[in-house]
């Protein structure tokens, strides 16, 4: 498919209750067209693995077209270049801890990126690098961990969480609980910090969403005897 081809499509998949929902919970009115996140995955098979498609995909700045190159794009062979840009131009969660987390988390600058991207004022860029971390945690193999680098990680999460930006306390919670679910080493360490950090705050704005609570979840993982049991991807 071409670009226009594959913009025209999303157009005529975009409804505008979808529409109204994602503009709830950040995406700007002009900028996108409302397709249900199910309809972007059936058109993977017609967009295929097409590099320079998802790139320009992603460059056009609507929403659905970014978060389909998400899901069609190559991680392996993007550049670092590449992905600070992606980061500086995603504008609401849905693209900054999905779409760009996912496809840094799977590329070979994910540690690299991460630990820059935590340290940015932007509070867009921070979420993503804490998304980015976890997805390479949930991935990697433990012994191809830095483990002591992972448990500072923890340390400064449960010493800063609560009085960090809105969806940095959201990421940073969702990185307890992937330690909790994914590093089979540091499982007790991380149920022991997510106890201690508690239940977090974070303003959702005018939508159902919750904030899970890392002990039960990681609690709840652990009874399904999934601890330590690495993604094959993050891409979703």
């Amino acid at each position: 498919m071409t670009l226009d081809e594959v913009i025209r499509k999303l157009e005529e998949l975009g409804t505008e209750q979808t529409k109204r929902t994602f503009i709830r919970h950040g995406a700007e009115e002009g900028r996108l067209f409302g397709v249900k996140v199910g309809d972007l995955k059936k058109l993977v098979k017609d967009v295929k693995k097409d590099q320079a498609l998802a790139l320009a995909l992603y460059d056009t700045g609507i929403s659905d077209a970014m978060y389909l190159a998400g899901l069609t794009v190559k991680p392996q062979i993007m550049t670092k270049e590449r992905l600070q840009a992606w980061v500086e131009q995603a504008y609401w969660s849905m693209i900054s801890e999905f779409t760009v987390a996912g496809v840094a988390g799977e590329s070979p600058y994910a540690l690299e990126l991460a630990r820059e991207w935590i340290e940015s004022p932007d509070e867009g860029i921070a979420t993503s690098g804490w998304c980015t971390i976890a997805n390479y945690i949930s991935l990697t193999p433990d012994e191809e961990l830095d483990l002591a680098e992972i448990r500072q990680l923890l340390h400064r999460v449960e010493e800063t969480i609560h009085e960090e930006r809105n969806r940095v306390r959201y990421t940073m919670n969702n990185f307890v609980i992937v330690v909790g679910c994914y590093v089979t080493p540091l499982h007790e360490e991380a149920t022991a910090a997510a106890e201690r950090i508690g239940k977090v705050h974070v303003n959702v704005g005018q939508t159902a969403c919750k904030v899970p609570l890392a002990t039960a979840y990681i609690e709840k993982v652990k009874d399904m005897g999934r601890i330590g049991m690495k993604k094959k991807t993050c891409i979703c």
